[in-house]
C-alpha cells in the first residue's frame, strides 16, 4: 500500500473569494501551472499571499519561479497581484508559475534542479501532539536534496525559535551543511506579524554536503 503523506498545512480554503479572484483561479491559474517543457530555477514553498514570490520574479527576470501554496485564498491573492484589471498577467510577472497543492506531490512526480528553494515561516505546529505535521522534517529535507543542483541553496526562515532548534536536529539526518554567510532579513507580512513574539526571525541557509 502506498504511504500516505501526513498533512503539514492547515486550511485549504478561507473566506469566499471575490468574483474577480474566483475568475482568476478558474481562468488564469491553469495557464501558469508548472509544465515539464520549462527549466525552472527557483521554488518558494508556502508563499502566503505571494509578496516574496513577486520579489523573486522581479529580481530574477530571466528565471522561472514556482510558488507552491495549497491555500486557495493565498493562490488567489498572488493571482490578483500579478494580473492587471483586464485579467492579463503583468509583463514583470510572466516568469511566475503556481502549484496550488502540496509541494510534495510535484517534487515526487518530477525531477527538478533548483538553484534556490525558499521556505519562509512555515507553520511551526507548536503543540507536541502536532510535531509530526511539521514540514521540515528529515524526510522532506532529503526530498529537497534530490531536487536542488550542486551549489544550490535552501533558505529557511522561522520566527518560532523552538521550530528553529527542531530543524537543526532534523538536519543531523541529512547531508546538508549550514552556510549562513549570505543570510539576510526577508521582509514579509509573516515577519511583521512575528507570531512567536521573538525579537527577530532566524534564518538557515543550506547547501548540499559531500
Amino acid at each position: 500500500m502506498e504511504k500516505q503523506e501526513i498533512r503539514t498545512f492547515g486550511r485549504r480554503h478561507g473566506k469566499k473569494l471575490s468574483p474577480r479572484k474566483a475568475r482568476l483561479v478558474q481562468n488564469i491559474l491553469p495557464k501558469i501551472m508548472p509544465n515539464e517543457s520549462e527549466t525552472v530555477d527557483i521554488l518558494e514553498i508556502g508563499f502566503g499571499a505571494g509578496e516574496h514570490v513577486c520579489e523573486l520574479a522581479l529580481n530574477n527576470p530571466d528565471k522561472i519561479i514556482i510558488g507552491a501554496e495549497p491555500f486557495e485564498n493565498g493562490v488567489a491573492a498572488l493571482l490578483s497581484r500579478i494580473c492587471d484589471e483586464n485579467d492579463n498577467i503583468l509583463p514583470e510577472y510572466k516568469n511566475i508559475r503556481i502549484w496550488p497543492d502540496d509541494v510534495r506531490l510535484i517534487l515526487n512526480q518530477n525531477k527538478f534542479s533548483f538553484s534556490e528553494i525558499w521556505v519562509l515561516h512555515p507553520d511551526p505546529w507548536p503543540k507536541a501532539r502536532h510535531e509530526k505535521r511539521r514540514l521540515l522534517n528529515s524526510d522532506f529535507l532529503n526530498l529537497l536534496a534530490t531536487n536542488i543542483k550542486q551549489n544550490g541553496k535552501i533558505i529557511i526562515g522561522t520566527d518560532h525559535w523552538g521550530y528553529y532548534d527542531w530543524i537543526l536536529e532534523q538536519l543531523q539526518h541529512t547531508n546538508f551543511v549550514i552556510n549562513n554567510e549570505y543570510a539576510c532579513i526577508i521582509k514579509t507580512r509573516y515577519q511583521a506579524k512575528n507570531m512567536a513574539h521573538t525579537d527577530a526571525p532566524k534564518y538557515i541557509i543550506l547547501e548540499s554536503g559531500n
